[in-house]
């Protein structure tokens, strides 16, 4: 935020290879991409990095084992190897999730065809021999997970995904793309393009903050803008041809202790649909459903309908434990930017990417999955290198980005993790009952940064959760662009979702302290204060 001004003067000022417009996973990876070969590189984002799809989805790395149905061996393939470069390229933030598959008298997946889908997953994923799946009776399956429904029963399929921070995962890339030389704002809106001699050459970008419009020139230029790609495209050039789908899902989050699982869970219910259910520190999520969307992608909501949805699906099948509305701390909707196939379901549809080219020659990249984020951006800055090529003879380096970590001082492995994590937990044990949960929630977010944060929060009078949550709230300032408290409680920290009581409990010091670090008026304090405790509020009610 201190230097805000001058990377605005630096859009308004320097002229680009390329500009990306969008700052999810997919503009975040393209960008990263794209200056890691020697390409000058702009990002702009209406809203904050991360704030559409991108913090919106079920939270997994995981290679589609869904997709198997419809035959697309390839989009497997493909993102079930991205899951473990993902893993190795952050393995703090994208952590090991062991999957169980219940099978059930009457559900969607046999034994046969379970035992023998999930062995194609493994192979087509390049999964190791010691993590492939595992067939499981309904003992063992219970041994798993003792809430599941013995009544119909039949055994279970355990299988290996991963689990993520999606908004994390964002930032983090972004942050990677920064350090390579990419030029990156948050709050800076596309009003329209600007051409020379007919071709797309930039765009007049707004600053949200600041009030103040500039024109961002560059020879190249991406629309990456997720559920809004086709709204982007409009404003370059009529649609013809393939449009966007757009689907929703929806996740709730209950206290582990009203869904105590011990195990992550992917189960069928009544209407065919897959259902994840995941621990996740003091919390349990579930999602998504997915259903047809036709409003304006600024407005997506999440509906009393949809969180019956999810409800009546776990009661089915963990009825010893049955949820209610009241047992909703928070909850999240989102929209997939999936490519229309005419005569075909919110469900059937295919999560493959595409790329359009216009006849003035902007690039948009739709569809896709969370997971092959750096498979899009390579093929997006695959097609602007034969572009630079062809007009200049000169030849890029080909993609670098499966051996650039996705953080400043990376894990090597797992175990490195864990060591840290324990050596985090250590630091707190004097300050904080529960010193694991800290740990773990700190080093998944931070990585090896969680010194910074502890280094800050320990110089304080005494080490407590109101210094820890400033000191965080310091290091997202100085470091990741934060500019309100949205950016904070929801995409930084994940709070909003899996710890709402903290915000309640110290929402007057975090105002506080952001009017002083932000230079607020007391009136725009009492606004984002008010506007968090609202989303807080309507989350448990």
């Amino acid at each position: 935020m201190k230097t805000r001004k001058n990377i605005f003067r630096s859009l308004k000022d320097e002229e680009f290879d390329l500009l990306v417009i969008g700052g999810g996973v997919t503009g975040a990876g393209i960008a990263l991409d794209a200056a890691s070969r020697g390409i000058k590189t702009a990002l702009v984002e209406k809203e904050d990095f991360g704030s559409g799809t991108s913090s919106r989805s079920t939270k997994l790395i995981h290679g589609g084992l869904r997709y198997l149905q419809s035959f697309e061996f390839k989009l497997v393939r493909e993102v079930g190897r991205e899951r473990s470069l993902i893993h190795k390229l952050a393995p703090h933030m994208v952590i090991p999730e062991k999957m169980l598959l219940p099978l059930t008298k009457d559900g969607k997946y046999g034994r046969i065809d379970s035992a023998l889908g999930l062995w194609f997953y493994d192979r087509l994923a390049v999964v190791p021999k010691n993590d492939r799946r595992k067939m499981l009776s309904k003992q063992k399956a219970l041994q798993k997970e003792p809430l599941l429904s013995e009544e119909g029963l039949l055994g279970a399929g355990f299988y290996s995904e991963y689990r993520t921070d999606d908004a994390r995962l964002t930032i983090e890339i972004t942050k990677t793309a920064i350090q390579n030389g990419a030029v990156c704002l948050n709050y800076c809106s596309m009003d329209e393009f600007i051409y020379e001699n007919g071709i797309v050459s930039g765009a007049r970008c707004s600053d949200q903050i600041d009030d103040e419009t500039i024109i961002v020139r560059a020879k190249y230029v991406v629309n990456a803008t997720g559920p809004w790609v086709d709204i982007i495209r409009e404003k370059d050039h009529p649609i013809s041809g393939k449009q966007l789908h757009l689907t929703k899902g929806i996740h709730i989050v209950v206290p582990h202790e009203k869904l105590p699982l011990k195990q992550s869970i992917y189960f069928d219910v009544a209407d065919g649909r897959m259902i994840f259910a995941i621990p996740r520190l003091k919390t349990t999520y579930i999602g998504t459903t997915d259903t047809d969307f036709s409003s304006s992608p600024d407005q997506v909501t999440v509906e009393q309908e949809d969180i019956n949805y999810l409800i009546s699906s776990v009661n089915q099948t963990f009825s010893e434990h049955p949820l209610t509305n009241s047992d909703v701390i928070a909850s999240w909707a989102g929209l997939r930017p999936l490519i229309h196939e005419k005569g075909k379901s919110a469900s059937e549809i295919s999560r493959k990417d595409e790329i359009f080219i216009s006849p003035k020659q902007l690039i948009s990249i739709a569809g896709g999955k969370l997971t092959g984020y750096r498979v899009m951006a390579k093929k997006t800055v695959d097609l602007i290198a034969r572009k630079i090529k062809k007009e200049t003879r000169k030849k890029l380096p080909s993609c670098k980005t499966k051996n650039i970590p996705l953080t400043k001082n990376p894990f090597q492995n797992m175990k490195e993790v864990e060591e840290y994590t324990e050596e985090i937990k250590e630091r707190l044990k004097s300050a904080f009952k529960d010193p694991s949960y800290f740990a773990q929630y700190l080093v998944a977010n931070y990585g090896n940064d969680t010194n910074v944060i502890l280094a800050q929060a320990e110089t304080s009078s005494n080490l407590s959760a109101e210094n820890l949550i400033l000191a965080e709230l310091d290091y997202c300032i100085n470091y990741e662009m934060v500019t309100n408290l949205s950016d904070f409680f929801d995409r930084r920290t994940g709070r909003l979702y899996f710890n709402p009581e903290s915000i309640i409990q110290f929402i007057d010091q975090i105002s506080q302290h952001a009017e002083i670090k932000l230079g607020w008026t007391k009136t725009k304090t009492k606004s984002e204060k008010e506007k968090v405790l609202s989303r807080c509020i309507s989350s448990n009610s």
